[in-house]
């Protein structure tokens, strides 16, 4: 395997890693599964069906908590304490747009997610859910980009 891109050291592990850029999780995996590298960090949803079927073994998750499609697969936290990578998904509209229309799609979104059968596909793919208010998503962003940003300047992480 030739690098391709600059060696980091996460500052968490002390493990060297090669950051290998993708544009998303199918090229990432399908290098994983041929063998063109040796590790990827995916999303549960886009990896699951190849580690229920054997092709892929997932050492841990990136969550705090064990996700109930893989019970049986550890937290990166159970090893290191604090480790904690999740990826929140929600909908933006523009700036301006009315409150009534935010509220009314807010509403419908959590309807939609509280739904069994939604819930049930969702919790297969390996996924959680969680519903909550445009002010507490906004929340969630705000302290997310924080964290994030703050690893950045720990770890010297520049723009290639």
């Amino acid at each position: 395997m030739t690098p391709r891109g600059p060696r980091s050291n996460n500052g968490t592990a002390g493990v060297n890693l090669i950051h290998i850029p993708y544009r998303g999780a199918g090229p990432a995996l399908a290098d994983l599964l041929g063998g063109q590298v040796h590790a990827v960090v995916p999303t549960l949803p886009s990896a699951i069906e190849h580690i229920k079927a054997g092709k892929l073994r997932a050492l841990a998750v990136t969550a705090t908590t064990r996700a109930p499609a893989l019970p049986d697969v550890p937290t990166m936290a159970e090893t290191l304490p604090g480790f904690e990578v999740t990826i929140h998904a929600g909908l933006a509209v523009p700036r301006n747009t009315p409150s009534e229309i935010i509220e009314t799609l807010n509403k419908e979104v959590n309807f939609s997610l509280a739904t069994p059968a939604l819930a049930q596909r969702i919790a297969a793919l390996g996924d959680t859910v969680s519903v909550s208010s445009p002010d507490e998503f906004r929340k969630d962003i705000v302290a997310y980009a924080d964290k994030w940003a703050k690893v950045i300047r720990t770890a010297g992480i520049k723009v290639e």
